[in-house]
């Protein structure tokens, strides 16, 4: 069966990430960078008008189709619209490792959303595309919107920014990190001052960090190994909670150089950031 529509589902890297504060509900406050990368998964969608409903084609290892976000996504839409819609069908080629800090399920979540927004021709804003994402995770938004932010609040509040778009050499370390471990970690900054946004381009990069950084380090040995190793070639640095790390280079060339020397038993890629999402680009072609 040919698909309806095959769209990108790309992965973003937390270019910094501050804690300044906790909330009385328990989440935590962050100022943070996001960025796309021209990489990712890609998600097919099949209308089935015989068959009502959300399916996914194939369920993805270690996750119960009730918990994959791209069936909440669809089905969080379908109550919000109502409507006798036609089923879809849903299958996924996985390119980013899971619990990475990368937003794979997020981002996942966001293609859904617009994909079937577009299939099933319900003209929904990007506003109410967000709303319902944020219902689904604090990272949807982001990628929704599709624009490179800084982000405030739990990550929800965004300001379109246009970072350098710079290559990256992205690492996994051989380990799953827990998120909420590492956030209920006794040891985590949660007072880094605040910036404004024109700050966060300017001055000394060596000012902006990712909080969780340390913790994760002396938790998991993995990671604390390869940002030491990829350290040596610039600043490198977690994305998220991680487990995955990040180098910044400003050729491909110079970045596909680091990567070939990577040791053994890490995995990972090469790719480009990118200020507009590739999962945008394809849908403006589509109109």
């Amino acid at each position: 069966m040919i698909p309806d529509l095959i769209l990108p589902s790309p992965a973003k890297l937390n270019l910094f990430l501050h804690i300044v504060g906790r909330r009385d509900d328990g989440y935590h406050e962050l100022q943070t960078l996001f960025q796309f990368l021209d990489y990712g998964d890609e998600l097919s969608f099949t209308l089935t008008p015989g068959e009502p409903g959300v399916r996914l084609a194939e369920p993805v290892p270690g996750v119960d189709d009730e918990d994959n976000l791209i069936v909440r996504a669809a089905r969080a839409l379908l109550e919000r619209v109502g409507g006798d819609l036609p089923g879809v069908t849903i299958g996924i080629t996985k390119r980013l490792p899971m619990g990475g800090g990368l937003g794979g399920g997020s981002s996942n979540a966001a293609t859904t959303l617009l994909g079937l927004n577009h299939l099933w021709q319900l003209d929904l804003s990007t506003d109410e595309l967000a709303g319902i994402g944020l219902g689904l995770g604090a990272d949807v938004p982001v990628f929704v919107r599709g624009h490179a932010a800084f982000g405030e609040g739990v990550g929800e509040t965004l300001t379109n920014t246009n970072p350098p778009e710079d290559w990256f050499v992205v690492l996994k370390p051989g380990c799953n990190i827990n998120t909420g471990k590492i956030f209920s970690e006794q040891g985590l900054t949660r007072n880094t001052p605040r910036i404004k946004i024109a700050p966060a381009f300017e001055g000394d990069a060596s000012r902006y960090r990712n909080d969780c950084e340390d913790v994760v380090r002396k938790l998991y040995p993995e990671v604390n190994q390869s940002l030491e190793w990829l350290s040596q070639f610039g600043p490198a640095r977690l994305t998220g909670t991680g487990a995955c790390i990040f180098g910044r280079f400003p050729t491909e060339s110079a970045a596909r150089i680091i990567w070939e020397s990577k040791p053994s038993g890490v995995t990972g890629f090469v790719a480009k950031g990118v200020n507009k999402s590739p999962l945008h680009k394809k849908l403006t072609e589509l109109k």
